[in-house]
């Protein structure tokens, strides 16, 4: 649960510029988190050399591939319709198209889409990817194709994604693959596997060559950033038996951030998941030290009850998490943080519900992600706890907690009225064509004129007006860092 599902992206198909003498043709669509639309630019790099255009249309496609998620219910619904739709096409457009599950659903169900359902081709687990030019052949052979091992190495630190769907202004960089937390609810460490973390010469490479290609913000990226951990490669885990070389040369999460901030000192720095219990105050401070890390905390909390988090196996307190709050809002007093929370967990009665909603008003985040608990096959507490509350329980909370983040949300905007904030523009406004839309430091979403400015470029904009959600103002003239 401890990603951002945005649901804008969900089911976008990618598209790249064709490479010549490439004759095969590839669809590919991505449903989840941002790992998901990170791993299928990893998976088209690969097919790319393999002799695969993308296009848009399903019905010319000899391969069909799905990048799915295990997060929720509603996501793997989802996945099956298309799963059916693509088998229609197949069947009356195109016998030949060849179809594929990639990710953590093909992970968590392997050989029941092969063998029992006989719905796809492929599947391919989140580190298979390098064995796809192998399964293909496999498939191209008339035979069905499967690999879902789990790595204790793939790091994917030596493929050079191909930038999908991008505004050419912000990428991902992931530099993390896997979690060690074992939070009941969630289905990451068995679709993901063990953490493991990529050489960090490799990041900042990529991020030298992302800043050369003209983007101007990257967002780091793991299912637990702080957790990084560099030490020569293996396992987050087997560090207690690493040398006292490699535990001296060993590079954490805020080591990272700080070789990041120096290596482009003018690109945006922004990393996303947190974890409370790994988010130690030296990354915090490495955040107030360079100007170009972005004052923003994505900090999952999931319940305000300590009953509740320890049923969640979530390894912090209601107190730590508050006291960590108040430690980022000293070292950073701008910082904003948003949320993810879950309703409804097994055994959660009203006093627990009123933890967190006493706890959110405490911390008064700037946005959140909120979702009911819906039970997930293959984790601790869909195997061990009955999920006792009522539907129409769930969705009151939802609607409560909901209702109490969009009152914070407007407060915590409203403080910037009348300041002067600087804004990347990324994309046109959705609402206006005459104006442009782009995020402040905070990740704060902030729309104005467009006068003679351009995408790409660092404004500072004097805040006349906000909804709950968005700025709106006039730019002054560039910030320092165009």
């Amino acid at each position: 649960m401890e990603k951002i599902i945005d649901e804008n992206k969900q089911g976008e198909s990618l598209a790249l510029d064709p490479k010549a003498g490439n004759k095969r043709k590839l669809f590919i669509e991505s449903y989840g988190c941002a790992m998901n639309f990170s791993d299928s630019e990893i998976v088209a790099s690969i097919l790319t050399n393999q002799g695969f255009n993308t296009t848009q249309k399903l019905e010319e496609a000899d391969l069909v591939l799905v990048n799915t998620c295990s997060i929720r219910d509603k996501a793997e619904q989802t996945v099956r319709k298309r799963l059916q739709k693509y088998n229609a096409v197949k069947r009356d457009h195109n016998p030949k198209m060849k179809v594929g599950v990639l990710g953590c659903m093909a992970e968590r169900l392997k050989t029941k889409f092969l063998e029992e359902e006989k719905i796809v081709d492929l599947v391919v687990g989140p580190d298979a990817y390098k064995d796809l030019p192998n399964l293909l052949a496999e498939v191209d052979e008339g035979r069905d194709a499967i690999n879902v091992i789990l790595s204790k190495e793939e790091t994917y630190g030596d493929v050079s994604p191909v930038r999908l769907n991008t505004n050419g202004v912000t990428a991902f960089v992931s530099i993390t693959r896997g979690c060690d937390n074992m939070c009941t609810f969630c289905v990451v460490p068995f679709t993901r596997g063990r953490e493991r973390s990529r050489d960090p010469q490799s990041i900042i490479e990529e991020v030298n060559d992302l800043w050369n290609k003209g983007y101007k913000e990257i967002t780091l990226l793991g299912q637990n950033v702080d957790s990084y951990l560099w030490y020569g490669g293996g396992l987050k885990k087997d560090f207690v038996k690493a040398t006292d070389m490699q535990k001296a040369t060993s590079v954490n999460f805020s080591n990272l951030l700080e070789l990041c901030a120096k290596a482009q000192p003018k690109m945006r720095i922004r990393f996303s998941t947190s974890n409370p219990q790994d988010l130690t105050l030296d990354v915090v401070e490495t955040m107030a030290k360079y100007n170009n890390i972005c004052n923003h905390i994505h900090l999952p909390v999931q319940s305000g009850s300590n009953r509740i988090l320890k049923e969640m196996n979530r390894l912090h307190t209601r107190k730590e998490y508050m006291d960590l709050i108040d430690n980022i809002r000293k070292i950073i007093p701008d910082c904003s943080i948003s949320q993810d929370m879950i309703v409804g967990f097994p055994t959660e009665n009203e006093t627990d519900f009123q933890d967190t909603v006493s706890l959110m008003e405490y911390v008064k985040y700037n946005f959140g992600y909120m979702y009911k608990y819906s039970e997930r096959p293959g984790t601790m507490a869909g195997r061990n706890m009955e999920d006792d509350v009522p539907e129409e329980t769930k969705k009151r909370r939802l609607q409560d907690i909901v209702d109490l983040q969009r009152l914070h949300s407007e407060i915590k905007t409203k403080e910037w009225l009348d300041k002067t904030v600087e804004v990347l523009i990324e994309k046109e406004s959705k609402k206006s064509n005459t104006q442009w839309s782009g995020r402040t430091p905070q990740s704060i979403v902030c729309v104005f004129p467009k006068v003679n400015y351009k995408v790409g470029e660092f404004v500072n904009v004097k805040v006349k007006n906000c909804t709950s959600a968005t700025l709106i103002g006039e730019a002054v003239g560039y910030s320092d860092n165009n």
